[in-house]
């Protein structure tokens, strides 16, 4: 490793490049991260989950909902309404925040930043590139954890003001009166979702039948029903045709679908995947190729074919979570300097932060279902419980799965507030292969959310002495 500059840089600084670069640093290493955008923390940070997240408290400020999620109707007027200058000066605030901790503890590990748009010059070395100063640096291993960035359909431009993608939301100028939502994955329902909570007229189109097919049935019908409680229009089973705008003012959107329907708004965001930023990479000079969607393949290292470059993050694709690709980016150090590491868990959560938010971890129904597993439901209500009623909160649930013989936890699955804090109670009993037992014997602190597994637990061991 010595003829090398660096024992490992990661390319990218978000959750998997920053945690890769930390544990290389506690090994010994030399370790170093490129980052191309204003501030370290990649898409995570800059456009994507902090941003988005703090928009979402924002919005819930403004609106002066707390946990009331359910019937609570806010009257919106002109006096009242919050601007997009409102609404962002708090993430602005947040990403400053963040931003500093991250340099800091790269900082405080030794690690060196290195300012510039990477590109492989060969397997060893990469070259980085900032205005007009190039610079180049060689490494014993690479990692690459260049995130991925939003798509758009095909003949469809990003103006900034009235068509935008995903990423563009951190700079919307100002607050439309009404919006259409193409896309109805994870980011296109957590946003249709928030701007509904401040009256924006939203209209969701979707060409699979049911959103969020990846999350439990009865969890996202529950949520459906809230965000048309207020007013957002689903266009399932639909497709986009066309997308123009008008060349007056104001300026708007006319959506054509494939169905024939016509759909006029103030600002239409994609949000139909993202791509991995791999276009600057040059992967094919590191023996490297990326699929269709830019994702690069890796073995349960998280090597790539070339032995000593690794991937991690949303550039591998599936769970493209903050919370796995920084767990992939340290496994992959430890990985590339022969330590010892424990396979990632089966067990992680699953965060939705629309409105109200969605948590899950385990099996849902539908696959216990398919897999013929033999498993019962219990269920708890917030309105059941005390802790809802004090925040608020009447229509939230907490669903637990168990098998029916074994009695153990097999999922977990909540919607409401703090669905996503919830959730770890259950990850954690999952990972110990407990289940029903557990939370029938435990003591939950009372009045608190937590005791919505004491209640499911009773619902789900009633109907198995049936």
């Amino acid at each position: 490793m010595d003829a090398f500059e660096f024992d490992l840089v990661c390319i990218g600084s978000g959750p998997a490049g920053q945690r890769a670069a930390v544990q290389a640093a506690k090994l010994g290493k030399r370790a170093a991260v490129i980052e191309k955008r204003r501030i370290v923390g990649g898409v995570c940070l800059d456009t994507g989950t902090i941003p988005s997240k703090t928009f979402r408290e924002a919005i819930l400020f403004f609106a002066n909902l707390g946990g009331r999620f359910d019937r609570r109707k806010v009257a919106w007027s002109p006096e009242n309404r919050p601007t997009s200058a409102h609404l962002l000066a708090r993430v602005s605030e947040v990403v400053a925040c963040e931003a500093e901790i991250v340099e800091d503890q790269l900082r405080r590990n030794e690690v060196t930043v290195l300012r510039g748009i990477a590109s492989f010059q060969d397997p060893h070395t990469l070259t980085v590139s900032a205005d007009e100063r190039v610079r180049t640096v060689t490494s014993a291993n690479i990692l690459v954890a260049a995130g991925t960035v939003a798509t758009m359909p095909p003949g469809v431009v990003e103006d900034g003001e009235v068509i935008l993608g995903s990423d563009g939301l951190v700079s919307l100028k100002r607050l439309p009166r009404t919006m259409i939502v193409v896309g109805g994955g994870v980011i296109g329902m957590e946003y249709a979702s928030m701007f509904a909570a401040i009256g924006v007229e939203v209209t969701l189109v979707e060409k699979r039948e049911r959103p969020l097919e990846f999350l439990d049935r009865e969890i996202v019908e529950e949520l459906m029903h809230q965000m048309r409680d207020r007013n957002v229009t689903f266009r399932l089973g639909e497709a986009v045709l066309s997308v123009s705008v008008s060349a007056g003012a104001p300026r708007r959107a006319e959506v054509r679908l494939e169905s024939g329907k016509k759909v006029i708004s103030d600002l239409v965001l994609f949000s139909v995947g993202r791509q991995g930023a791999v276009d600057a990479l040059h992967l094919a000079r590191a023996g490297l190729q990326a699929d269709e969607r830019g994702r690069l393949q890796v073995d349960r290292e998280f090597r790539t074919r070339v032995s000593h470059i690794f991937a991690a993050g949303d550039i591998i694709g599936y769970p493209s979570l903050a919370a796995t690709s920084s767990e992939q980016g340290r496994l992959a150090a430890r990985h590339a300097f022969g330590v010892k590491a424990e396979p990632m868990p089966a067990h992680f959560p699953i965060g939705i932060y629309s409105i109200p938010e969605i948590s899950m971890v385990g099996a849902t129904e539908e696959e216990l279902t398919r897999g013929k597993v033999p498993y019962e439901m219990g269920i708890a209500r917030y309105r059941e419980i005390a802790r809802g009623q004090i925040l608020g909160d009447n229509s939230g649930l907490l669903k637990m799965l168990f098998h029916r013989e074994s009695r153990k936890l097999l999922g977990v699955h909540v919607i409401g507030t703090h669905a996503t804090e919830l959730v770890h109670i259950g990850q954690a009993v999952c990972g110990l292969g407990a289940g029903l037992d557990y939370f029938l014997d435990t003591v939950f602190n009372y009045p608190t959310l937590a005791e919505c597994y004491k209640v499911a637990a009773l619902d789900a061991a009633n109907k198995l002495a049936m």
